[in-house]
C-alpha cells in the first residue's frame, strides 16, 4: 500500500482523461456537438482534471464556486481550493447552448474534450476586478484602483482574467487528449498515477516539491538539495505549460534540469517530472495551487522560497510563505489541504563562506553575496551580458547561451526588486 500523502478532496484521484473504446466513442459523438474553441490556460487546467492534478475537481466551475474560491479559498462545499478553475465563452457561444446539453472543446483544431453543461453564467467587467483584487493582490498592497489600473497594464494573470470571455460554462468533463505534451516531453511530463507509481518503487514517504518555471541556476540546486538531506526524495517538477514572453522555454529548462541532476545531485534522490499547466503569476494564492496539485502528484512538501510565482514587484518578498498560515482548515476528511510548505529564506552564494548560503546561516554583508534570481540571469543572457562567478553551473550556462543566441527577436526583460536583491536585509 502506498505510504504517499491521499490524493486532495478524499475522493481518490478523480480522473477524467477517457481511453481506449470509451474514447474513440465519444470522438465520434464529439465531432457531431457544438464546439466551443478553448483558451491555452483553460486547455492546461482540461488537462490537469483529465489527469487527475485537480483532484477533486471533476469539471469547470459553478459560479458559486467561483465566488467561494475567490473569497474563502475553498469550493462552495468547503473542500479547499485557492485559484478559479473557468471556461469562458462568447455570448454568441452561450445562447445557443442550453443546461444539459453536451458541447466539444476544442484547440487548435484538436479535440480536447466534452462537457456536460450544468450551469452557464455571466461574468461583468466589475466581477473580473474583484476577482482580480482577491485572487492577484498582494497582502500589502492598500491600494485599489492603482492597482487594478496597474495590474491590467502589468500583470500578465490579471490580463488573462479580464481577456475571458464573458460568459462561462460549468459542467463535468470528458478529456480526451493530453495535447502534445506526452511526446513532446517523454520520460518528463508525467500524471499523478505515474509520478506516484515511480515513487512507490522508489519507497518514498515524504517528499518535496521544487516547482519551476525558470532555469535552475544555484539557488534553485541548492534549495533542493536541502531537501534532499532531510526527505525520502525530491521531484523537479517544472511548468511545460505556456509563459509569457521573455521566459525561456519548457524544453531548455528540461535540457538544463537533465545536466544538472546528472553531474551535480545524486540521481537516485531525485525526479525531474513536468506538469500541463500554464503560468498564472498569481503569487501567494498561486502557491497555494502549487500545493494543492503537488498533494494530488503525492507530494507532501512544497519547497517555497522567495517571491514564489511572483511577477514584477506585486508581492511581498516571502507573502507565498505566510498565507500558508491563514488558510482555512476542516476537520471533514479530504477537505483540508495536507501538502506543507517548507519555508526557506534568501540564498546566494557568499564569497566569505565559500559557498551557497542563507540569510539564516550567513553573517555577511549584502556586498560579499552573489544575488541569485531567475529574472537576472534571464536579462544578463539576453544582452550577451557577463554572467557573475557562482551564479550559476557552466553546463547550464551554456545551453542557455546556445538558446539565447538561436533568438532572432529580443524581449526586453525588466528587473524588479526581488530579482535585484534591492529588499534584502
Amino acid at each position: 500500500m502506498s505510504k504517499l500523502v491521499p490524493p486532495h478532496g478524499g475522493k481518490g484521484l478523480v480522473i477524467r482523461l477517457l481511453a481506449g473504446a470509451e474514447r474513440e466513442a465519444e470522438l465520434k459523438k464529439a465531432a457531431g456537438l457544438k464546439k466551443i474553441q478553448i483558451t491555452s490556460q483553460e486547455k492546461g487546467d482540461l488537462i490537469m482534471i483529465g489527469i487527475g492534478g485537480f483532484s477533486p475537481l471533476d469539471g469547470f466551475m459553478t459560479k458559486a464556486d467561483w465566488k467561494s474560491v475567490c473569497e474563502n479559498m475553498t469550493l462552495a462545499n468547503g473542500t479547499f481550493w485557492p485559484i478559479p478553475v473557468m471556461l469562458s465563452c462568447t455570448k454568441e457561444d452561450a445562447d445557443g447552448i442550453k443546461v444539459g446539453d453536451e458541447v466539444a472543446l476544442e484547440r487548435n483544431g484538436l479535440m480536447m474534450a466534452t462537457i456536460k453543461v450544468s450551469e452557464k453564467f455571466e461574468l461583468s467587467d466589475a466581477d473580473k476586478a474583484w476577482e482580480s483584487e482577491k485572487i492577484y493582490k498582494g497582502a500589502g498592497d492598500d491600494s485599489q484602483g492603482d492597482f487594478l489600473a496597474k495590474a491590467k497594464a502589468e500583470h500578465p494573470g490579471v490580463q488573462m482574467v479580464f481577456n475571458r470571455k464573458p460568459c462561462y460554462l460549468a459542467g463535468q468533463v470528458k478529456v480526451l487528449s493530453e495535447g502534445d505534451f506526452p511526446e513532446k516531453f517523454p520520460g518528463v511530463y508525467k500524471t499523478p498515477a505515474q509520478l506516484r507509481a515511480e515513487m512507490d518503487e522508489h519507497g518514498w514517504r515524504n517528499v518535496a516539491a521544487l516547482q519551476l518555471r525558470n532555469p535552475m541556476h544555484r539557488s534553485h540546486e541548492y534549495l533542493c538539495k536541502i531537501a534532499v538531506e532531510v526527505m525520502d526524495g525530491v521531484v523537479i517538477h517544472s511548468l511545460v505549460g505556456a509563459l509569457k514572453p521573455g521566459d525561456i522555454p519548457a524544453e531548455v529548462r528540461v535540457k538544463c534540469i537533465d545536466t544538472l541532476v546528472k553531474k551535480y545531485f545524486v540521481e537516485k534522490n531525485v525526479i525531474q517530472a513536468g506538469y500541463p499547466l500554464d503560468m498564472r503569476y498569481a503569487g501567494p494564492r498561486e502557491a497555494l495551487l502549487h500545493a494543492t496539485f503537488r498533494q494530488n502528484y503525492g507530494m507532501n512538501y512544497l519547497i517555497v522560497g522567495r517571491d514564489h510565482a511572483g511577477v514584477g514587484d506585486f508581492y511581498g518578498m516571502f507573502e507565498a510563505q505566510t498565507i500558508f498560515d491563514t488558510i482555512p482548515q476542516s476537520k471533514e476528511p479530504g477537505k483540508a489541504l495536507l501538502t506543507q510548505p517548507l519555508k526557506i529564506d534568501w540564498t546566494f552564494y557568499c564569497f566569505k563562506c565559500d559557498g551557497m548560503a542563507s540569510l539564516r546561516t550567513c553573517p555577511h554583508s549584502k556586498e560579499d553575496r552573489v544575488i541569485l534570481s531567475g529574472t537576472k540571469l534571464r536579462k544578463m543572457l539576453s544582452e550577451n551580458a557577463p554572467v557573475p562567478d557562482h551564479f550559476g553551473r557552466e553546463e547550464v550556462l551554456d545551453i542557455l547561451r546556445e538558446y539565447y543566441a538561436s533568438l532572432t527577436e529580443k524581449v526586453e526583460i525588466k528587473m524588479q526588486k526581488a530579482a535585484a536583491g534591492s529588499s534584502m536585509k
